[in-house]
Formats: C-alpha cells, sequence, structure tokens
C-alpha cells in the first residue's frame, strides 16, 4: 500500500451474463497504485486484464463492472458520465495492448497515429502534433524516426510496433499507465529493450504503472510490488524482491513449475489446484 495512492480500488466486480448463469470475471479485488511499478501475474483467465479494463471503463457488454471504491486522483470513475471519462481515458490513464498489430490502424502511418493521440488531448496544430510525435519516437529509441512516422503498422517489426504502441500511450503524458502484457509476444532480447525504456521513461516522468504479465521473473525484476491473481481473486501480495519467498501455495506452485537456469532439476514440478484457492477465504 502507498502513502498517497494515485488510485484506490475497493471491492471490484467484473461480471458476465451467460447461458450457464453469471460468470464473475473479477471478484471483490482491492489494491493501491502510486507513483510505482506494480505487477499483477497469474494465469490466462485469472482477471489481469478484467482488471486494467474495469478501471478505464472498458469491459464490452454485457459486462458490469461494480466497486465500493474506484477512485482516480480524487475521481469517482464510476460515477462521472462518459464525456467525463473520455478526459481521463487516454489523457491521464492510458492503456498499452498486447498486440500492436490489432490496435494500430493499418491504413494510416503509425507517425500520424501517434500525432492524432496528442491532437486528441491537447489543442495543437498539425506541425506541432508531429514535431512531438518525432520526439516521442526518439523517446522510445526508434532510430531514424523521421522514415518510421511515414511507415505503415505492417512494415515495422513487432518490437518497433510495440514501441509506437508506448509512444501513442505516453505523448499525452498520463500519470498512469497500464500496460497489458506489452513484452509477451517479443523475443528476450526485444523484451529487454521495451522494458528499459518502459521503466526509463516511467521512473523519467514519475508515472504509476501497472504492468499485467504471466511472466513472474520478468515482474520480479522490473517491479516494485506484485499481486499474484486466480479465479478473479487476488491470493497474494508482497514486495517484487521477495516473491521468490512468497507464502501461498498458488505462487510457489507457479514459482516451481518454471525451469531456472541456477537451479536445474529432473522434472519440472505440476501445479496442484486447491478447490479452496478460488472460493475459500483469503489469509
Amino acid at each position: 500500500m502507498t502513502a498517497t495512492p494515485l488510485l484506490t480500488v475497493d471491492d471490484l466486480w467484473v461480471r458476465f451474463p451467460g447461458r450457464a448463469g453469471l460468470v464473475e470475471a473479477v471478484r471483490g479485488i482491492g489494491f493501491e497504485v502510486g507513483r510505482e511499478k506494480l505487477g499483477i501475474v497469474g494465469e490466462s483467465g485469472s482477471g489481469k486484464t478484467m482488471t486494467g479494463r474495469a478501471i478505464l471503463r472498458l469491459v464490452p457488454r454485457p459486462g458490469r463492472v461494480t466497486a465500493r471504491r474506484l477512485e482516480f486522483d480524487g475521481i469517482d470513475l464510476l460515477s462521472i458520465d462518459e464525456r467525463s471519462m473520455r478526459r481521463i481515458r487516454g489523457r491521464r490513464i492510458s492503456m498499452v495492448m498486447q498486440d500492436p498489430k490489432f490496435s494500430l490502424n493499418p491504413v494510416m502511418s503509425v507517425g500520424k497515429q501517434i500525432a492524432e493521440a496528442y491532437r486528441a488531448h491537447f489543442p495543437a496544430g498539425a506541425r506541432e502534433a508531429r514535431e512531438r510525435a518525432l520526439a516521442m519516437l526518439a523517446a522510445v529509441r526508434i532510430r531514424d524516426p523521421r522514415r518510421v512516422y511515414d511507415l505503415h503498422p505492417h512494415e515495422v517489426s513487432g518490437g518497433m510496433g510495440q514501441r509506437v504502441m508506448i509512444a501513442m500511450m505516453l505523448i499525452p503524458e498520463p500519470d498512469l499507465l497500464i500496460a497489458d502484457e506489452p513484452t509477451s509476444a517479443l523475443d528476450v532480447t526485444v523484451q529487454l529493450k521495451v522494458l528499459a525504456i518502459l521503466d526509463d521513461l516511467v521512473t523519467r516522468r514519475g508515472m504509476g504503472l501497472i504492468f499485467i504479465s504471466h511472466n513472474l521473473p520478468l515482474v520480479a525484476s522490473f517491479c516494485d510490488r506484485v499481486l499474484i491473481m486466480y479465479g478473479g481473486r487476488i491470493l497474494e501480495t508482497c514486495r517484487a524482491a521477495e516473491l521468490h519467498a512468497a507464502r501461498h501455495p498458488y505462487t510457489r506452485g507457479l514459482l516451481e513449475s518454471l525451469p531456472w537456469i541456477d537451479r536445474p532439476v529432473r522434472e519440472l514440478a505440476t501445479l496442484e489446484r486447491d478447490p479452496a484457492w478460488h472460493d475459500g477465504p483469503l489469509a
């Protein structure tokens, strides 16, 4: 928990009606985020992405989001109207999606898309927006920004596309960035470069970051704190540097099922799930 949180989440639920009944994707979670790097980890379907989308009110219909408290910098995100939410979404809270090829407009150059993101939040002309976009491309360590500015999404690599997405989300200078598995489709060397860019920009700009991932070692080395989710709930919270000493059986099972170069084993452990983790009391 942080002393002066940017975001406060208390008793957050995300529900979807279905033919077999109500599906609860996120179930009564609570946490705070300050100007820090908070990791959210867990298996696919644990509710990580839906948590990020709920904060930005991007849960698709007929999904329903409720919370005792969902507050950003003193603003109740659930009570404000959509017009007010649009002023926050992108401008003060941005979200980097998992795969840039599904998020970028295929018929518009990447530079124009970054410039458009800037003009959506600031009263700027085309020339100023272009210069800002070029500066942002340079900030995410893209060589020859003027050449890349005119490229279309299919003409850039996966790593470059992810940098373009980061540039687009950061150009309005938000206070909080939600990064939804921004490195999952990249190879290891490119992952490290993208993380270094995020770390530098977040630290230099004094932002808050929610880093959603299924890669525990990556989160442990990059974030300040970690939330471990399972079945829509937070089972454990710990300092990232102390993740190796996590106590919950689920977290221990995830860690023990991973290969480690310095601790080779003949056979990796299989995670045995306890039904109590889904519905039982939390520690």
